[in-house]
């Protein structure tokens, strides 16, 4: 009976967050936009009940894409200013190339859109008419792909560079504090949005949005240009999380393009993409450590911190059996005790770890998520289920939130999730692992 209510509470939560304008927000107040990685998850989730707004999910992201391949991480579908930085700040029109339809952002996130339209297909009921869908924008996923190999791979390692901590979807993380030091930007005279929604100690600070501004501002002053961005910008990283999910993504586009048949010129492309990829993620793998980590590519030097995007390559059939195994070990290790929930964004046994502040410490589903279909892929099956089950407990428990504290007991006698309420990604995917 709990399964049932969750998932008929989950699907109210979506249902309230669709727009007219064909995609779901991630919470009301918070994230009054679309972004591309939350639509990807969000269309998972709709698949299992309503297929058409899934489809029109995926259609209204791809719709605002670059004519270079690029898929910004928000677009902005109508004016709002209840979030900053806005479409004003960002001025993607300076790219050349932008979408002449959409204002949007002139950052990425996680390439996700491969492995969702895979995932679509999987819980569709008329394979056919999914089919159809897949074929009319399969290769507008092809062509986002095509343009982080020629864009973002300066170094044609296969391994990918985000040019901003949002690029990354773990936005504070504590990883990358280290490069925040290597950085003097002004203070901007700003108006913060997402603190009169939330309690300010669960956001990051004043001076770590000062950051992300002077990195936008950067990009801004170089039109958006990548070969710029990547000689100039102060933060060039290689993320595990990022280029995993891309790996994941080029499989699943292979197994597209094998049930579509034809197109055996861009399946060859991605064979090699994926090879050159795989081996190259053998540079973010830190033994010592037992996980990947990630790169610092303007600094020369690794970040050596576990967080749960160090476990994202199980999701992607990146590690082998024995490189596997460590990582399982070191999740337990670190992030498994008795008393915590899994799995915690950030190290538990690191200073830095802050149970309640974004991506510093709490459990975030679409991580969960990830990682509980990457153990299944490896055979870790009771894991696995703990991941579902802490997953399953956190949201029946505490609600539909953004992230939620890995404390079995935290002392708030009242408890509740963080971030946004009423948060799509969390719904949609809780979904998924009820209906598995």
């Amino acid at each position: 009976m709990i399964h049932k209510t969750l998932i008929n509470d989950a699907k109210k939560v979506l249902n309230a967050n669709f727009q007219e304008a064909g995609f779901t927000i991630p919470s009301k107040g918070l994230y009054p936009f679309q972004w591309k990685w939350d639509s990807g998850f969000i269309a998972i989730g709709l698949s299992y009940y309503n297929i058409a707004k899934a489809k029109l999910e995926v259609e209204t992201l791809l719709n605002a894409q670059w004519n270079n391949g690029f898929i910004p991480h928000i677009i902005f579908h109508k004016e709002n200013d209840s979030y900053f930085p806005g479409a004003d700040f960002h001025c993607s029109e300076l790219h050349p190339l932008s979408s002449k339809k959409h204002k949007s952002t002139g950052m990425t996130q996680p390439p996700i859109t491969g492995f969702v339209l895979k995932e679509m297909y999987r819980i569709a009921e008329d394979k056919e008419d999914m089919l159809q869908f897949i074929q009319k924008h399969i290769d507008k996923v092809y062509e986002n792909h095509l343009y982080f190999y020629t864009n973002r791979d300066p170094f044609n390692e296969g391994l990918m560079y985000i040019y901003h901590n949002w690029e990354s979807g773990t936005d504070n993380s504590p990883v990358w504090d280290d490069i925040w030091k290597t950085m003097d930007p002004p203070e901007y005279a700003f108006e913060r949005k997402d603190t009169t929604h939330v309690n300010a100690s669960q956001r990051p600070s004043k001076r770590e949005y000062d950051y992300y501004l002077h990195l936008i501002e950067i990009a801004k002053k170089h039109k958006y240009d990548d070969e710029k961005i990547a000689k100039i910008s102060p933060f060039l990283v290689q993320d595990p999380l990022f280029n995993a999910m891309l790996i994941k993504s080029n499989e699943a586009l292979i197994e597209l393009y094998d049930l579509l048949g034809g197109e055996g010129a861009k399946k060859l492309v991605i064979q090699q993409w994926q090879q050159k990829s795989k081996k190259g993620f053998k540079k973010l793998f830190d033994a010592e450590l037992g996980a990947y980590i990630h790169y610092d590519l303007r600094n020369k030097r690794p970040i050596r911190h576990i967080t749960s995007s160090s476990f994202s390559p199980l999701f992607a059939g990146i590690p082998d059996v024995e490189k596997a195994k460590i990582l399982t070990t070191t999740m337990l290790e670190k992030f498994g005790g008795e008393d915590k929930y899994l799995c915690a964004s950030f190290d538990p046994t690191n200073d830095k770890f802050n149970p309640k502040k974004y991506w510093r410490g709490p459990v975030w589903i679409n991580m969960n998520w990830m990682l509980y279909y990457g153990l299944k892929r490896y055979d870790y099956k009771e894991l696995a289920d703990r991941i579902k089950k802490d997953s399953i407990e956190l949201i029946d428990r505490d609600g539909f939130f953004e992230y939620f504290d890995c404390r079995k007991e935290n002392g708030e006698p009242n408890r509740t999730g963080y971030g946004g309420g009423n948060f799509s990604w969390s719904a949609a995917l809780i979904i998924d692992l009820l209906k598995n």
